[in-house]
């Protein structure tokens, strides 16, 4: 193929392409994602394609540890030593971590948590070939907020508050909410991953007191026996905002639109035999790693007693910091912990428009470069508390552990133009045929890189996540896209000039919840 041939491919592959025909899919496609019955509680594949790598090669696992170490190609050596403060004030001083114009902050931890609501792996050995079959999702293959209301009020009452069993319990931190804990700070919640950072932990509080004021609503409306009805409210405008802000953000609009329209091409389960496959969990909706920012201002007005050379009384903080370790109160993000301080003030991480437009903050933009804190991960944002503690290598050994095919031999099974060595030349130092083999995680970032400026996925990126997203919804008999697609929400806009109905975003949700900058009066 010509050069402008190739690049008039790679270009098409930025948004909504044709795919291969189905005959030709279905050659590649294993029988569970085709459609045959599975194990919904189980991991699975869509494709049946070999394995990246010879997994029997020697040397392949120290090139992956090499690949992902600090310092290395994939990271982006940000100067940590000016501090938090700088680096966010002065994005330059990052040069190879570039913010995304197109998202903001909060996008990043949006993302997390959906993760969090749809698979959790605790069994499978990382850098050991393993069956997905075989390894548990302690997660439920659906977007139905299971890491939030557990297994509900009756089986869970720890969740919730003892006075009043069709709300949660929610706790303060001083000044405002804070998620229930143990007096050793463990968290109260359904899934101990959403107080890994105080982000997600900010998060999960806020959807806490989303439902309990929908609870409010309801009886306001003259219901009783309400929590059933405010479960479903709850779940089906936190599906609306994944299917109309989040996916739209993360693939693009134009591929929604595909896969909406015309239909999906390579998830396609029976109907409640959906399950999360490898190829998703193991590397594409990996890709929020590199949208995580070296670091973040938690608040605006959180620290008045701090000191001022670190932004005091705003609280910045990197997301980890070795210095955090055993403090009572850390200094960096890390999720649990208790003080007046540790709270999140949305207008950082969302565009709450009108003043507060001035104070957001982006997300950094999908690429092959990724903050350098998450290569010194503490042991407690890791589920298995093992080693290694960078969080590039964890990624790239989950796709031995998965037997995970490389992201040339999707993109042909797919029908899509691949990208090939030259555009890897970065990998050739590795050997093991990684330029022209390369690991799913560490492709679809550079699809995200070179097709799309870094905005958003492209290719195989962004068709896997459209697919399992908007496959998980369809599938699923109690969601929104499967009982009543022409549904719109029904709770109130933040703006009162904007009708019910005409959409719902995360900043929606945040004001419903009240903790919103104007409820907080900050």
């Amino acid at each position: 193929m010509s050069r402008r041939g190739f690049l008039a491919g790679l270009t098409a592959s930025a948004g909504a392409v044709a795919l291969a025909p189905a005959e030709a899919l279905a050659n590649v496609i294993t029988d569970a994602a085709g459609g045959l019955a599975t194990s919904p509680d189980r991991f699975g594949r869509i494709f049946a394609l070999p394995g990246f790598a010879d997994f029997n090669a020697s040397g392949l696992r120290p090139a992956l540890m090499a690949m992902g170490q600090r310092g290395g190609v994939i990271d982006a050596r940000d100067p940590l030593e000016v501090g938090p403060v700088r680096l966010i004030t002065e994005p330059g001083l990052s040069p190879n971590n570039l913010d995304n114009p197109a998202h903001t902050a909060g996008m990043t931890f949006l993302g997390q948590f959906i993760d969090h609501d749809v698979t959790f792996d605790q069994t499978s050995p990382l850098g050991v070939v393993t069956a997905p079959e075989n390894s548990p999702n302690t997660r439920t293959p659906a977007l139905d907020l299971d890491s939030v209301y557990g297994r509900g009020p009756a089986v869970d009452p720890q969740l919730y508050n003892s006075a009043d069993r069709d709300k949660f319990r929610v706790d303060s931190g001083g000044l405002f909410e804070d998620l229930p804990r143990q007096s050793n700070g463990t968290a109260i919640i359904a899934d101990p991953r959403n107080d890994e950072n105080l982000m997600i932990a900010g998060m999960h509080a806020a959807f806490l007191l989303f439902h309990n004021r929908v609870v409010d609503r309801l009886r306001g409306q003259g219901q009783t026996n309400v929590f059933a009805a405010a479960q479903q409210l709850v779940r089906w405008h936190y599906q609306w905002i994944v299917v109309h802000q989040f996916l739209p953000a993360m693939i693009g609009q134009a591929v929604v639109d595909d896969i909406l329209r015309n239909g999906r091409r390579i998830y396609r389960p029976a109907a409640g035999q959906q399950f999360i496959p490898v190829e998703f969990q193991g590397a594409c909706y990996r890709f929020g790693h590199s949208m995580v920012r070296p670091s973040y201002r938690a608040n605006l007005q959180g620290d008045p007693g701090g000191n001022p050379a670190t932004g005091a009384p705003a609280f910045f903080g990197f997301i980890f910091d070795p210095a955090g370790e055993g403090q009572a109160d850390p200094v960096d993000l890390r999720g649990g912990a208790r003080a007046r301080r540790r709270f999140i003030g949305w207008q950082t991480f969302f565009d709450f428009g009108g003043d507060q437009t001035q104070h957001v903050r982006n997300a950094k933009r999908i690429d092959t470069k990724i903050s350098t804190p998450l290569f010194n991960l503490p042991l407690a944002a890791i589920p298995s508390r093992d080693a290694p503690t960078s969080l590039a290598q964890r990624n790239l050994l989950r796709h031995i552990t998965w037997s995970i095919p490389s992201g040339q031999a999707i993109a042909q099974a797919m029908g899509i133009q691949p990208l090939w060595a030259q555009n890897f030349p970065e990998l050739q130092q590795f050997a093991h045929g990684l330029p022209s083999s390369t690991p799913l995680w560490y492709y679809i970032l550079k699809e995200a890189e070179l097709l799309a400026g870094g905005q958003r996925l492209a290719g195989v990126g962004a068709r896997i996540v459209g697919e399992v997203f908007i496959g998980l919804l369809q599938l699923d008999p109690t969601s929104y896209l499967a009982t009543n697609p022409n549904w719109r929400p029904t709770l109130p806009r933040r703006d009162p000039n904007q009708p019910v109905g005409s959409d719902f975003t995360m900043t929606d949700l945040l004001t419903f919840a009240r903790v919103d900058p104007t409820s907080r009066g900050q």
